[in-house]
């Protein structure tokens, strides 16, 4: 009965991603590496087969070379929206709908759109193409990953703004990675073909430090990794093979959320890159105990666990929302229950005595939590969670 549950249900994945349009990713470590370049060489390709293909939207940055590829290609204009007296070009979301094409191409998925636009991010943008069947093209560096952001602020000292969920790269269809050696990269912005020159020295200086873009590098390798690991054992299943056991031996990833942890996005992040590396299903578990109703809580507490939760979901966690007096003894049952191998918590910030006495919550999960690995995560100290 299993086995044919499992085709049955390998059968409506089929059906399902034949209504919707597939997504090729093009990933580098940062700016220059030709990303760009590439998908627009990709979509002069794609026109020359016969394939319908517009530019949604395309920034070119000034590059001589990059701008020279957008002649003899189709792009759909973008919509121009004035806010606070600023006058912003997005995509034209709805005039891509419109048009239609068997592939749209999509430059700086990370971007968010000004408030007026109908989604807050590009890449959401993106979403709605490949719901309505259009096949998308499009690109973005891996600093940008949601769940590499406190990573990357530690190795960098870079705090990047703009991000979107690892959900996102994990439902692409082919991901491809721009490598290209430090040094070469180098090279191109000395030579003024990734910044104006004036602007050369300061990126040399701050986010263009060897360093710096050697790490991002091995990141952006690592994610593409991964990627193809995800991509081999989703083709084992379309093969009427078995499907490869997410994560095997070591069970599914949970992480403990409070109602209002000081640090809960980096919980998050550890828990979505957790999973990720061990190609398994993770789960977000919220305890609300008696003292914790909805109706006794104030309202910032209130305000912050939704907003964490529904950064959760962006994730790719599946969040379970439980009430119980005693909240150590239900993450325990429902890890046991649901094949749970890892438990992530932060560290406990209850009174002195209680961490004595090991009644405080993370003390509890280790003691109590035979056959877990249990990872207590330490939140760096305001002033040191930045390289100087």
């Amino acid at each position: 009965m299993r086995t044919r549950r499992t085709r049955a249900e390998d059968f409506l994945e089929l059906v399902e991603r034949g209504r919707r349009g597939r997504l090729k990713l093009y990933i580098g470590f940062a700016a220059g590496v030709g990303k760009t370049y590439r998908m627009l060489e990709e979509a002069h390709a794609l026109k020359k087969r016969g394939v319908d293909v517009v530019l949604g939207f395309i920034e070119t940055h000034g590059r001589a070379d990059t701008a020279a590829l957008v002649a003899g290609l189709e792009g759909v204009p973008r919509k121009a929206f004035t806010y606070r007296d600023v006058t912003v070009e997005e995509m034209d979301l709805d005039a891509v709908l419109a048009r239609r094409p068997q592939v749209a191409v999509v430059d700086e998925l990370a971007h968010t759109n000004v408030p007026l636009c109908r989604n807050a991010k590009r890449y959401q943008d993106v979403q709605e193409l490949l719901a309505a069947g259009i096949n998308v093209i499009g690109a973005f560096n891996v600093q940008h990953l949601e769940s590499l952001n406190d990573l990357v602020e530690r190795a960098t000292g870079v705090t990047v703004r703009e991000t979107l969920p690892d959900s996102f790269l994990k439902a692409a269809d082919q991901v491809v990675n721009l490598d290209l050696a430090v040094e070469d990269l180098h090279e191109r912005l000395k030579a003024g073909k990734i910044y104006a020159q004036d602007k050369v020295p300061h990126a040399l200086e701050r986010f263009f430090k060897k360093e710096n873009l050697s790490t991002l590098r091995e990141l952006a390798l690592r994610e593409v990794a991964e990627s193809l690991d995800r991509a081999t054992a989703g083709q084992h299943a379309r093969a009427g093979e078995e499907p490869q056991a997410k994560g095997g031996g070591w069970g599914r990833v949970l992480v403990a959320l409070s109602s209002y942890p000081p640090r809960a996005a980096t919980l998050l992040r550890r828990g979505s890159r957790m999973a990720g590396r061990l190609n398994t299903d993770w789960f977000v578990v919220y305890v609300e105990t008696p003292r914790e109703a909805p109706h006794l809580i104030d309202a910032e507490a209130q305000r912050h666990l939704l907003a964490n939760i529904e950064k959760a979901k962006e994730l790719g966690a599946e969040v379970v929302r439980l009430r119980a007096k005693d909240p150590v003894e239900a993450l325990l049952d429902f890890a046991r229950s649901h094949g749970v191998g890892h438990i992530i918590v932060g560290r406990s910030h209850q009174p002195w005595w209680k961490q004595l006495l090991g009644r405080a919550s993370d003390v509890r999960l280790i003691r109590e939590g035979v056959g877990f690995d249990i990872h207590v995560v330490a939140f760096e100290a305001p002033g040191e969670e930045r390289r100087p």
